[in-house]
């Protein structure tokens, strides 16, 4: 029996192209590639700016993840090589991996198998240092901010009320709650402090927001990092440092283009996660992508209760992109999960489990339609164990809803195991649609967050009340017109992680609330929710290792 090859395997035995051959397939010259070695680049935006939109984006999503696994980028990278392999330029565009999950939960965001971006071990590690640049504006408004406190405080800053937390890109549960500036007064003033993960930071979600480089700066300037002692908010303007955040970040701004195992341009660009922040590539990328090509491939992280709605009700609404189409992940195995079989059994037949998992699929679906009113198709991303008739139940239930499945088999056979996808997907972005948002923005925020529970996650209601007054106080700053960001358990409909399918008769309960007004949107905080996460009792960490001679191991 052949050994199957992991994913860190596959992608060193790919034979990559020299970036500016890949650059050349996009259009792009070397004049305006910004070199990092041979196998990554830098895009300058500004050569792009006059040229028209005019790629059909097409946005793939999923179903809510499970141990079991769902292949949502990998299905994103097979879909851009399919339709690349059937003669239609296209685009992918993907988030940046962070290095809390990287060295915590086995897992990066580099897809898998055959359909993968390369150079994967860069990707995951450190890449062109984008994720370093936005923790060092983070933790520059920090220290200015503590040293304006220190120095005669002008500003009139209330220490208790000092909103701006230090970040840093990993799992470290311990610095969730930190007190800092002990030592006496040469050393500070002692307060409650914490960190949270880099890709949680205001910082991150401003600069994914951006549509270019004095966008970033005024978005910098306005966010919120303290209220003084009669409650007026603070913010990075008053601290006149958006300028210097801005220097740190000029660099990163600019999109990150690498490529696919089969050499298609791929960019990679910027990463917020969908469970505490709003979970979409850079708007940056995604715009230059489609003056280039004439379909764009996108994902948006998680299940689409998080990443799809915050794509649609957010990204979408700040830019003005609608989406052609929209691709559903699924497997047999996550629907199984779902219907209550432990993950050692998820290989053997079960058509009833199957059935009972099948409504977390069906409601995602019923959204993308009923809610958002775009075509969608159901990807299945096959497994050797999959029978043909628990593909046949799967495809049955989706029919009923008029809706197709196409078995994908990208991670065994990269873009030629997508070519029924890529063909779908084209016929779908010949289809009439009807997009809208799931909430208008002059509700109340209340009324939004109270939207979004029933509508997508088919919730009674929310427990808000405790928080009243610190809506109105948002209201009345003038954020109440901002869209909602739902930080939210990734692994259910609700806010409880237990609950998988299609739960019912439950509450969404919203612990905090805050406005990111330099990423343009009102963060709700649900459930058991943190922006810190913690690393595993065996984190990944301790597989991963380098050979003498430079080669990376154990990396997935």
């Amino acid at each position: 029996m052949t050994e199957q090859k992991s994913d860190i395997q596959i992608a060193q035995e790919a034979t990559m192209q020299h970036i500016s051959e890949v650059a050349a397939k996009a259009g792009l010259s070397m004049d305006q590639l910004e070199l990092y070695g041979r196998y990554k680049a830098k895009v300058d935006i500004n050569t792009m700016k006059d040229m028209p939109s005019r790629a059909k984006l097409v946005l793939v999503t999923a179903i809510n993840p499970t141990p079991a696994g769902e292949g949502k980028t990998t299905t994103s990278v097979g879909l851009a090589d399919a339709m690349n392999l059937t003669g239609r330029k296209t685009m992918l565009c993907l988030r940046e991996p962070s290095l809390g999950p990287v060295f915590g939960v086995k897992g990066g965001a580099a897809g898998g198998g055959y359909a993968q971006v390369v150079p994967m071990e860069d990707i995951n590690l450190h890449f062109t240092g984008d994720f370093h640049a936005i923790g060092a504006a983070n933790n520059l408004i920090a220290a200015i901010l503590d040293n304006h406190i220190k120095w005669d405080n002008k500003l009139g800053i209330d220490p208790r009320r000092v909103v701006w937390r230090r970040c840093i890109d990993m799992n470290d549960r311990q610095l969730r709650n930190v007190v800092d500036g002990l030592g006496g007064v040469v050393n500070g003033m002692p307060r409650d402090d914490g960190f949270d993960i880099t890709v949680a930071s205001e910082v991150m979600a401003a600069f994914c927001m951006a549509s270019s480089l004095e966008d970033l700066k005024t978005r910098l300037g306005k966010m919120v990092v303290a209220y003084t002692f009669d409650r007026k908010p603070v913010t990075v303007h008053d601290l006149r440092v958006e300028g210097a955040c801005a220097a740190l970040l000029k660099d990163a701004i600019k999109p990150n283009l690498v490529q696919t195992l089969e050499n298609n341009p791929a960019f990679v660009h910027g990463g917020p996660f969908a469970n505490i922040a709003h979970g979409c590539n850079s708007v940056v990328a995604t715009a230059t992508a489609m003056k280039m090509a004439d379909y764009v491939i996108t994902e948006a992280g998680f299940g689409a209760d998080l990443g799809a709605e915050k794509f649609f009700d957010i990204k979408c609404r700040a830019t003005g992109m609608v989406p052609s189409a929209v691709v559903v992940v699924a497997t047999v195995r996550a629907l199984k999960y779902n219907g209550g079989v432990p993950k050692d059994e998820l290989t053997t037949q079960n058509l009833q489990a199957l059935e009972e998992g099948l409504p977390n699929l069906l409601q995602h679906v019923r959204n993308i339609r009923e809610v958002y009113g775009l075509p969608c198709v159901v990807a299945i991303n096959a497994f050797p164990t999959d029978t043909a008739a628990e593909i046949s139940l799967v495809q049955d239930r989706c029919h009923s809803l008029g809706v197709n499945v196409v078995l994908s088999e990208v991670w065994a056979k990269g873009g030629e195991g997508g070519r029924a996808l890529a063909d779908e997907v084209e016929r779908l972005c010949t289809e009439p649609s009807s997009f809208h948002f799931a909430y208008d923005l002059d509700l109340p925020v209340e009324e939004k967050i109270e939207t979004i529970a029933r509508r997508i996650y088919h919730a009674d209601g929310v427990h808000i009340d405790p928080l009243s007054k610190q809506i109105e106080e948002i209201e009345g700053l003038g954020f109440g017109n901002l869209p909602i960001c739902m930080a939210k358990t990734q692994y259910s409909f609700s806010d409880d992680p237990a609950k998988l399918g299609a739960p019912r008769n439950f509450r969404i309960t919203v612990r905090s609330i805050k406005a990111c007004a330099g990423a343009g949107f009102i963060v709700a905080q649900t459930g058991n929710i943190m922006t810190m996460p913690g690393l595993p009792r065996i984190p990944a960490a301790e597989s991963i290792d380098v050979t003498p001679d430079g080669r990376i191991t154990g990396l997935f």
